[in-house]
């Protein structure tokens, strides 16, 4: 593994460490999700396919996939780690690229296939970017090693690695489930803040008693809040005081709190999914 290392370009280097780290990053964020496999979430990964499907160019596919949503979310989940491991450890790193552009174009084709420009959305980046580190990698080999790709694919060893980073794929994922479940949540009816706290016309972040981060508000009407997860790809939004819009740092969808969360801007189709809240004596609390 740490031989994979050695006498490598620095821009394999760079690639490796960047795409393996970020797409474990990518990996253990699913897992760790609350609401990634939950049906009942606004952000759940069928409710994202199915959001997908006005804008995508492959939905032909999209569609089908929808009543599946959760084995595909648990498959996408792993791969991503498997890939992560894969690549760090070095193990058929030409294969693992194709999977990594595979993903990438996949993930293009479906979830940031409506961003405009183009180069806002990074599935695109990845994609060339695991195209760069597999022609950097093939490059990098020579005579009777050329083959490696095929290689891999009828090789005994590499074919235990490739199943080894796989069991570690699932047992990471079901790590990080394991970890959001011993996690300890707000339970409805728990006090977010005190009235003192939250003055009128001011806001805060908190964790809603499903795990998900949330945005409260207070105006002399009273209290209101809502998801923080951005309905376009599950990003995590963000009060902007300038436009008072709840703004997704990703993509750049934003949302009006003052209009129950309605789109102003895409790509994002649905709002924010509210979170109930009312004032009980001199608190705030979650119902």
């Amino acid at each position: 593994m740490l031989n994979s290392w050695k006498n490598q370009h620095p821009a394999t280097t760079v690639l490796r460490l960047w795409l393996g780290i970020t797409f474990l990053y990518g990996g253990w964020n699913k897992a760790t999700d609350p609401g990634f496999l939950d049906q009942g979430s606004p952000h759940y990964i069928g409710a994202q396919l199915t959001g997908y499907l006005t804008t995508s160019p492959i939905r032909f596919i999209l569609k089908h996939m929808i009543e599946h949503a959760t084995l595909i979310g648990w498959g996408v989940m792993v791969t991503e780690f498997a890939v992560g491991f894969a690549i760090l450890a070095g193990f058929s790193m030409e294969l693992i690229s194709l999977v990594g552009v595979g993903l990438s174009a996949t993930l293009w084709l479906s979830a940031t296939w409506s961003v405009k420009p183009y180069f806002l959305g990074s599935d695109t980046a990845y994609m060339m970017l695991w195209l760069a580190l597999f022609f950097l990698v093939r490059g990098g080999k020579s005579g009777r090693n050329k083959s490696t790709l095929i290689s891999d694919l009828t090789d005994r060893r590499e074919l235990i690695r490739l199943a080894g980073v796989g069991v570690l794929g699932v047992a990471a994922s079901f790590a990080g489930k394991l970890m959001k479940n011993s996690n300890p949540t707000p339970e409805a009816g728990a006090a977010i803040t005190t009235l003192a706290a939250l003055p009128v016309g001011s806001t805060m972040n908190f964790q809603a008693a499903s795990g998900e981060p949330a945005v409260l508000f207070r105006a002399n009407a009273g209290v209101f809040a809502y998801s923080a997860i951005c309905t376009h790809q599950g990003c995590t939004v963000a009060y902007d005081a300038g436009s008072h819009l709840l703004q997704c740092p990703c993509h750049g969808a934003a949302f009006d709190p003052s209009a129950n969360a309605k789109v102003v801007n895409g790509p994002a189709q649905t709002p924010l999914a509210p979170i109930k809240v009312a004032i009980k004596g001199d608190k705030i609390v979650q119902i």
